[in-house]
């Protein structure tokens, strides 16, 4: 039911402005009896879906640091259970106690819409948006199936890597430049900040006990590519030829998009992997000696590691056509974009390592200016917050 109406939300105009409209009214009114409480913080990651990304790793920063012990932290999950997991104090997503802890915060600190598509937030409150990717494909106005985008209060403070992922953002989603920081993601302070010890305990954990170079390929999910059990993906590639070509020195992990239920073509074996379920992608970038991608903004995080990227686009005429990419990112891809696998094994084969190091650190110097202390940030937002 719920999963029907978000649907219908996003897909119709009219039906989406009466609820804004209306929703939006009420919970501004019962705002009205719900006084902000200064040191209260609402997390949330992915719209409730994951414990993950930025807002983790900020929420970490916070809660090792000892400078917010007095402060109350809650965080909005879908699933109350990850709560117990993690030892969080935890609000169900979309329920009522939900808004009244989003009513009553001072600070919001979210990789995604805390509003749940409304506009309620009071004046008093600190919304901190820490944008979970920089951009390869098209985003809000800028997207080509995207007639509307849906509009929240403006964030006060908004996360971001670069002055293009800054200026692509204030386009797409009608922003205002004031509210942008550039001081990188916190998910990826670790990529700066890991040692050797780390890569041999998350080898051992992964029982990777091989010398072989690890490869990880984590491509992004399709929009169009949808079945009667959710969002699906099926690279067009030939296994035994790939471990034939590749498999004396290089072994691959491969990582799906969080979106995508059932991945095609892919059993695990002696030569791939499948990590979809691992919990920590910084982990799995670390231990990787060369990333396969495609259009995910998991490029733009990895090139912090000076480190081979391949575009493995097979679709990339109709990903084009129905998605829509930023071009100049397109042309400014560390090896620009393979479409047959032919192509992309034999760029693998000849990866000279001390080239391809050059080539990745040019692309992100442009796209990733800052990186590696950005959880302290909220630091300079919290605490001298008078």
């Amino acid at each position: 039911m719920k999963k029907k109406l978000i649907t219908i939300l996003k897909r119709n105009k009219l039906v989406y402005k009466v609820y804004n409209f209306i929703m939006s009214i009420f919970w501004k009114f019962i705002g009205i009896f719900c006084p902000i409480d200064e040191k209260l913080i609402l997390f949330n990651s992915f719209g409730g879906k994951k414990y993950d990304d930025n807002t983790r790793a900020t929420y970490e920063y916070m809660i090792s640091s000892g400078k917010y012990n007095d402060y109350k932290m809650i965080w909005a999950l879908d699933n109350i259970k990850l709560g117990e997991k993690y030892n969080l104090n935890v609000v169900k997503n979309n329920s009522f106690k939900f808004f009244i802890t989003a009513l009553k915060a001072k600070y919001w600190i979210s990789n995604s819409s805390m509003e749940r598509g409304l506009k309620f937030k009071k004046n008093k409150t600190i919304y901190i948006l820490m944008m979970h990717g920089t951009p390869m494909k098209k985003m809000g106005f800028d997207a080509i199936q995207n007639d509307f985008a849906f509009k929240t209060s403006e964030a006060n403070i908004i996360y971001a890597q670069s002055k293009f992922e800054a200026d692509t953002f204030i386009r797409a989603f009608k922003k205002s430049p004031e509210s942008y920081k550039i001081v990188g993601y916190p998910r990826n302070d670790y990529l700066c900040n890991y040692n050797e010890k780390d890569i041999d305990t998350i080898k051992r954990k992964l029982n990777i006990q091989t010398d072989k170079k690890v490869i990880l390929y984590a491509p992004t999910f399709r929009d169009f590519n949808y079945d009667a059990n959710g969002c699906f993906i099926a690279p067009p590639i030939d296994l035994d030829k790939w471990k034939k070509e590749l498999g004396e020195e290089y072994l691959i992990l491969f990582r799906a998009h969080y979106e995508v239920n059932k991945v095609l073509n892919i059993q695990d074996n002696e030569f791939i992997k499948n990590v979809t379920n691992y919990e920590k992608l910084d982990e799995l970038m670390i231990i990787s000696d060369i990333l396969i991608s495609d259009y995910s903004s998991i490029i733009f995080d990895y090139s912090i590691l000076e480190r081979p990227i391949y575009s493995f686009a097979y679709d990339f005429e109709e990903y084009s056509e129905k998605r829509g990419l930023y071009e100049q990112v397109v042309k400014d891809l560390p090896n620009g974009v393979q479409k047959s696998e032919d192509e992309l094994i034999n760029k693998i084969k000849n990866c000279e390592f001390g080239i391809q190091k050059e080539i990745t650190k040019k692309f992100r110097n442009k796209y990733v200016e800052v990186y590696g202390n950005a959880s302290k940030y909220i630091d300079s937002i919290v605490l001298n917050d008078k």
